[in-house]
């Protein structure tokens, strides 16, 4: 890769990693549901100019209950669910669990599509869930008295990369031929239009301070409609294998910005969940054996929060 390739890689990791602490400083304020639907509010705004395309409203027209779908799977829910555990999670956890989405779309594959796993595949999906595992029984710190709410988010988060999976799924085998930026952008709308109702309902009875709103649109702005685009033009360079690498850098920086902004501990569980589930990312989407390139796993990627 170029050196502009790689500095636009380190940048996009750094932006969603930067995802998951905006969330934290902003969920105590507006609440898990307002946040998620300003988020999606505001990257539906931002994203609004790719509908001047005369091929993107026909191809979103053409494949609207798809499309749909993927706007419910990859963005609303996720959005909902992540915002709802940064309310009790730390910033580093949260990053973390978000990079178990390509095992389980490896897994559901294997185990309801009939998609083929090598040893190595194999290997790393075993891998990959012991790091989850770590993760969680860290994280939660189960001592026999039931889950608090550090559990109900960890749950929070399994949900949301199980949305991620069911979108990735929907995505390969129905929206293969649609440019991703009219998915995108479709599905932010539908997002908007979904939680835009939940959002009002909800509302913050105490309006959010100055903090709380700058989190909201860096979120809204940054981390979703600004990412899409860089993404996607990373794709059409350097291909979508090698854009994969995205995958390992957004725990990194979720840990980093946490340290950094939030000052939050990286504990035992932090530092070796995070290395185990990478370990097993690697091995499951062919990344340590490259001419393994795995079963459609790119597609986790191609609508992400």
């Amino acid at each position: 890769m170029k050196t502009s390739d790689t500095i636009a890689l380190l940048l996009l990791g750094a932006i969603w990693g930067a995802s998951f602490l905006f969330m934290r400083m902003g969920a105590d304020e507006f609440g898990g549901m307002a946040l998620a639907g300003m988020r999606a509010i505001g990257a539906a705004i931002c994203s609004a100019p790719l509908l001047l395309s005369r091929q993107r409203l026909r191809e979103m027209a053409t494949n609207w209950r798809p499309i749909l779908i993927v706007g419910l799977a990859n963005s609303a829910l996720p959005f909902v669910l992540f915002s709802f555990a940064a309310k009790s999670l730390p910033a580093g956890v949260s990053a973390i669990s978000d990079a178990i989405a390509p095992l389980l779309v490896a897994l559901s594959g294997w185990m309801l599509f009939s998609e083929k796993l090598n040893a190595t595949q194999a290997s790393g999906l075993v891998i990959g869930f012991t790091g989850v595992v770590w993760l969680v029984a860290g994280t939660v710190g189960f001592n026999g008295h039931g889950v608090g709410g550090s559990g109900w988010a960890m749950a929070a988060c399994v949900g949301a990369n199980v949305c991620y999976t069911v979108g990735a799924h929907v995505s390969h085998r129905t929206l293969r031929g649609v440019t991703p930026l009219s998915v995108a952008t479709g599905s932010q709308l539908v997002a908007a239009a979904v939680l835009l109702p939940f959002t009002l309902w909800m509302w913050p009875a105490r309006m959010p301070g100055v903090s709380a709103w700058l989190a909201m649109f860096g979120l809204a702005a940054i981390c979703t409609s600004l990412a899409y685009v860089l993404f996607y033009r990373l794709m059409a360079r350097v291909g979508a294998s090698r854009s994969m690498v995205v995958l390992f850098l957004i725990p990194v920086f979720g840990v980093v910005w946490g340290l950094l902004f939030l000052h939050e501990p990286i504990t035992l569980a932090m530092a070796g969940g995070c290395v185990v589930i990478l370990l097993g990312v690697a091995l499951t989407t062919g990344m340590l054996r490259l001419r393994n390139r795995g079963t459609g796993l790119s597609e986790v990627m191609t609508e992400r929060a």
